[in-house]
């Protein structure tokens, strides 16, 4: 299939499967014109890497793990897990950064509810 027919049923635009490609988390075979054209099986492999997105991970971390389904094999798949725990830790680190950042946000606004129900009413124009 070409590729805005892969876009279409993968539920992606044609830019996302160029640069896929260029990641190398895709591949194509070209005709003689130069079109891309791919295999069925490729609809699930974008669905997988809009998933792995989804999930917070990079074009280079999706790569690392690509792998594991690539070419299953117990050291590929311990690497993707190892890999996948990484990251999830790297978003947890990231959640309390935010968190605190949150807080400190809510106490800024605590000071400043506080500042103005000090200041006298202005009164309404007439």
């Amino acid at each position: 299939m070409r590729i805005g027919e892969l876009a279409g049923r993968a539920g992606v635009s044609v830019r996302s499967l160029r640069y896929y490609e260029e990641q190398g988390l895709l591949t194509s075979t070209r005709s003689p014109s130069g079109q891309r054209h791919y295999t069925e099986d490729e609809v699930e492999r974008v669905r997988l890497i809009q998933c792995l997105y989804a999930a917070g991970l990079s074009s280079r971390t999706i790569a690392e793990v690509l792998p594991c389904v690539d070419s299953p094999s117990e050291r590929n798949s311990d690497e993707a897990f190892e890999r996948l725990l990484q990251e999830r830790d790297r978003i947890s680190r990231h959640i309390d950064e935010l968190a605190r950042a949150r807080d400190a946000l809510d106490l800024l606004i605590d000071v400043n509810r506080a500042h103005r129900a000090q200041l006298t009413p202005r009164r309404p124009r007439a």
